[in-house]
């Protein structure tokens, strides 16, 4: 099928590169003629695992193309997917200025029938707007339908997610657009649950404050923990074997971050809060997730009685693991919390270095961990990459001033850590 997807971030590019590689023929559209140019080359302008081998493999097979015109992409396409982006606010609410301004566009260019498909995360009853706006431009008054496509992509592990996904909601509003939905997604498995339109929005927020609560109710329990002896990790394992609960989600640490969590979770509160309910349960959630970089700020502090004009070594910046993603990562309040108290930082990340050295300011920024524990008064775990497993901690011990290891993300063993000479603390245990 031809097909058109319309942005070229994390979600459009994987999932553009993803249909094309299950056999459709799609045409990507963005505005930034830069990326473009990068695209048609086949350079990435993002780390994804597998997601520049996965579009160049398309480019030779010319299953994919790139352009910045949205009429091309529009006339050239029976089904048109909306993956631009949707900003938070002052206020949390998402900006929908750019999807309004692509829908104009999808009208004013489509001269025969087309499925207009939200692939972004948008509030629920956005669909409503999009059918509107596409009516008001479309001159010709041809015949069209929307739909809702929520994505479920994890950054590091997108492509797996997207080729081999838990569910595929499709939010329709007709039979039409039912079947040629089910056509476009019949390479993939996973369940398929066709929904109303409203339904499907509202499943991909609802979905991404479920999993931001359960990351920190756990840290609530991990503060529970601290305080009685008791250890999160052996608590989440006796909890996640309840398969009503589930393992998922229940790891103690730094808090969420990246793009989608905490924007959602402030965007969902916004939506509740317009259509008349204050979500009091998810603002608790979010002001967990906020205290929790506090938290292990000041846990670092008791273990240096001072905190001011000590060299605090940071592993891993980016978000989460196999992403260079720093958007509300957790890194950037820790160390901005450090510095306010006078601390001196060094940081390293595997991929993310780059996109660290454009938002964090005043960080000796190391070409490896063992730079960054030289002459450390302690080391603190963010960001648990797996490369951190296998660290030579009697080398790192040795260069450091203070053999003093914060474990943000309970990745380390603390018995195997300790009997190695460190002081070591974690998150709840």
């Amino acid at each position: 099928m031809r097909l058109c997807m319309i942005g070229t971030g994390y979600v459009g590019l994987v999932s553009g590169a993803c249909f094309a590689d299950i056999g459709h023929q799609v045409i990507c559209v963005d505005n930034d003629q830069e990326k473009i140019k990068m695209l048609v080359l086949g350079r990435i302008p993002i780390y994804e695992p597998g997601l520049e081998e996965l579009v160049k493999r398309n480019l030779k097979k010319k299953s994919i193309s790139f352009t910045t015109s949205i009429a091309e992409g529009t006339k050239k396409s029976q089904v048109i997917f909306i993956a631009v982006g949707t900003p938070p606010k002052d206020c949390g609410e998402p900006d929908l200025s750019a999807v309004e301004q692509v829908s104009q566009e999808i009208g004013m260019a489509m001269g025969e029938y087309k499925l207009i498909v939200e692939k972004s995360t948008v509030p629920v009853q956005t669909g409503k707007w999009v059918r509107t706006t596409i009516q008001r431009f479309n001159r010709s008054g041809v015949d069209f339908d929307v739909a809702s496509n929520p994505e479920f992509l994890r950054e590091g592990s997108a492509i797996d997610d997207f080729l081999h996904p838990d569910r595929v909601v499709l939010g329709v509003e007709n039979d039409r657009a039912k079947q040629l939905m089910l056509e476009i997604y019949e390479p993939i498995g996973g369940i398929k649950i066709v929904t109303d339109i409203e339904s499907a929005e509202l499943i991909k927020h609802a979905s991404n404050s479920f999993l931001s609560m359960k990351i920190s109710f756990i840290n609530a329990i991990s503060r529970i923990c601290e305080l009685t002896g008791a250890d999160v990790v052996k608590v989440s394992d006796g909890m996640g074997l309840d398969k009503r609960i589930g393992r998922e989600f229940l790891n103690a640490g730094a808090g969420f971050g990246g793009f989608c969590f905490p924007k959602d979770l402030k965007a969902f509160i916004g939506i509740a809060k317009r259509l008349g309910y204050d979500f009091n349960l998810l603002k608790e959630v979010e002001n967990i997730n906020s205290n929790q970089q506090r938290h292990i700020v000041d846990k670092l502090e008791k273990l240096l009685w001072n905190i001011k004009d000590k060299t605090v070594g940071i592993l891993g910046l980016s978000f989460k693991p196999d992403t260079d993603d720093m958007r509300y990562a957790p890194s950037i309040t820790i160390i901005e919390m450090l510095q306010t108290s006078g601390a001196r930082i060094k940081a390293y990340d595997p991929v993310a270095m780059d996109k660290a050295k454009l938002v964090l300011k005043n960080v000796e920024f190391c070409p490896n961990p063992y730079k960054v524990a030289e002459a450390a008064d302690a080391i603190m775990l963010v960001t648990e990459w797996s490369e951190f497993k296998d660290l030579d901690f009697a080398r790192i011990k040795k260069s450091m001033r203070q053999p003093v290891i914060l474990d943000g993300r309970n990745m380390f063993d603390p018995q195997e850590i300790r009997g190695l000479g460190f002081i070591y603390e974690g998150i709840g245990r």
